[in-house]
């Protein structure tokens, strides 16, 4: 039988309702929640992104205000800007978005943020605090593969599980909060000499490289749950020789899907469900700073 589809436009409408609800009780008791973005030049999938963060504010009631900054700007007044943001209790969540020019050190400017207003879950202190098991917020796009995991069905404890790439916002916080499960798990990465080998053992694969279908159905278990994290850009032509772009995953869905017990899509997958687990990141932060003055 053909893989079931895991929806993550279907998991995000689900999730809006319970976030749009926690927004209003706190706007109602305790004031508006406000995301303040800063995005540093022009490139355009940060603007698409942006644009998309703003879109679903919107449509759960949190305030949203893009800074946009040229590249040029320098490391110094980048921080400032966040130290001004860290500072004004009306700004409750802040996002930085990547990349930035070489000239500005990520990891510096992301431990800035205070952890409390790091929705994204990726300040050092978070990603930190995610090995006690207790971050202050949770890396986001890690968040959606964990949701989409849940709506699989599969036991955790016990399972195979292979992550194929070890970024620090995906990959690692997914091989760690795997663990925590009772899964037993392989991180696959770039040294890795035999991916096949691994992965094919997999209950659970998730792919997080960001190279167009790396995996094939030679590296599938059959039945095996797939989480494709990949967000990737392709030229395609068609018979008459014209050329298009198109978005694919990690994972060559075409092949995989009559293989896998269950996969998700790319587009449709980990992604729109990130955008929303951002939103609850959001709200759950503006929540935890109440608590923080209490």
């Amino acid at each position: 039988m053909p893989a079931r589809i895991l929806d993550g436009r279907a998991a995000a409408a689900d999730q809006r309702n319970s976030i749009s609800a926690a927004v209003a009780h706190h706007t109602t008791h305790h004031g508006p929640i406000r995301l303040c973005s800063l995005l540093v030049g022009s490139d355009e999938a940060g603007l698409l992104y942006a644009k998309s963060q703003h879109h679903r504010c919107l449509q759960v009631g949190i305030q949203h205000e893009l800074l946009q900054f040229d590249n040029s700007i320098g490391e110094r007044q980048l921080l400032a800007e966040i130290d001004r943001l860290n500072a004004n209790p009306l700004t409750t969540g802040i996002m930085l978005h990547m990349p930035l020019p070489e000239h500005i050190d990520a990891a510096r400017a992301q431990y800035r943020i205070d952890p409390y207003k790091d929705v994204e879950g990726v300040s050092p202190a978070n990603i930190g605090w995610l090995f006690y098991g207790e971050p202050i917020i949770a890396p986001c796009t890690a968040l959606a593969a964990i949701e989409l995991i849940k709506r699989s069905g599969l036991e955790l404890r016990g399972a195979e599980a292979v992550v194929v790439g070890q970024s620090r916002i995906v990959g690692r916080p997914l091989s760690l909060y795997l663990n925590m499960q009772m899964a037993t798990v392989t991180s696959c990465h770039i040294a890795t000499r035999d991916l096949a080998a691994h992965t094919r053992n997999a209950d659970l694969l998730i792919v997080a490289v960001g190279k167009p279908h790396l995996i094939g159905p030679d590296h599938v278990k059959p039945g095996a749950v797939v989480i494709d994290v990949g967000i990737n850009k392709i030229t395609i032509k068609d018979d008459a020789g014209n050329e298009s772009r198109k978005t694919v995953g990690d994972v060559d869905f075409d092949a995989v899907a009559p293989i896998a017990g269950a996969i998700t899509p790319v587009p449709g997958g980990v992604g729109p469900l990130t955008v929303m687990m951002l939103m609850r990141n959001v709200a759950e932060a503006a929540r935890k700073q109440l608590d923080r003055k209490l």
